[in-house]
C-alpha cells in the first residue's frame, strides 16, 4: 500500500500514513485515526494537506548534479 505525507498547518505537524490511492484524508482527526495518534489539542476538524512526495531513488540510480541553487536545488527535477 502506498505511503503519503500529510501536513497540518494548525499544529505544523507532518505525519506519514499508508492508505489506498482512492482513500481521502481531509482533517486532522481523520489523519490521527489512520495513524493511531492522539489528536491532542488540535481540533479534529483542522484541515490537512497531502504533500507531494517523490519515489525513492536507490543507490543504483545515476547521480544527480547540483544545479547551483544551493539548498534550493531540486536535484534534477528542474531545468536549471
Amino acid at each position: 500500500m502506498p505511503r503519503y505525507d500529510y501536513h497540518c498547518p494548525a499544529n505544523d505537524r507532518t505525519v506519514e500514513v499508508e492508505h489506498a490511492m482512492s482513500d481521502e484524508i481531509a482533517s486532522w482527526g481523520d489523519l490521527c485515526d489512520r495513524a493511531g495518534l492522539d489528536p491532542g489539542k488540535t481540533p479534529r476538524t483542522a484541515p490537512v494537506e497531502k504533500l507531494l512526495s517523490l519515489p525513492f531513488v536507490g543507490k543504483s540510480a545515476a547521480p544527480v548534479s547540483d544545479c547551483g541553487l544551493g539548498s534550493h536545488c531540486c536535484r534534477g527535477a528542474c531545468t536549471h
